[in-house]
């Protein structure tokens, strides 16, 4: 028996069990506002957890259903800068990959930005957005909180 392929394993297992933790802030549709970690978001999942500091390990989550949110932000920081508008265009010396879209959320917000994969049947899609100075990283947009996408 080769023992060696019995210690791989186990040492990728144990490292694909620790993915860092992102920082998130979740918006219901409800308009409640959510902000926190989280380590097991997919976008395929229904259900992840949000905690409210990097070491979840410390304390109990808050479960998320990712049917009762507008979208998840991937976000620098929780605070973010409240007097800075965020741009709706896309810069002419900037290269951008994916398609250009703006969407518009069932409650009125609207953001700019690109998507590798749009398609309404499922549940959600990335949007990276068309300001380089957003706090958003990206954002997962849900599809059912979603009035309309428009390709730019």
């Amino acid at each position: 028996m080769n023992t060696n392929t019995a210690v791989d394993s186990g040492e990728n297992l144990k490292a694909n069990a620790l993915i860092e933790p992102v920082r998130v802030i979740a918006r219901y549709v409800n308009g409640k506002v959510l902000k926190g970690y989280t380590h097991d978001f997919s976008p395929n999942k229904q259900i992840f957890r949000i905690y409210p500091s990097i070491d979840e390990h410390s304390q109990e989550g808050t479960k998320i259903h990712m049917l009762d949110l507008k979208a998840l932000f991937f976000v620098r920081d929780f605070v973010g800068n409240p007097s800075y508008n965020e741009e709706k265009h896309f810069s002419k010396d900037r290269q951008f990959l994916g398609r250009k879209i703006e969407v518009t959320f069932k409650d009125g917000e609207v953001l700019v930005g690109t998507t590798m994969g749009y398609t309404p049947q499922r549940l959600g899609f990335f949007l990276f957005p068309a300001d380089p100075k957003s706090n958003n990283l990206r954002v997962f947009v849900i599809s059912a909180a979603v009035r309309k996408m428009r390709i730019l």
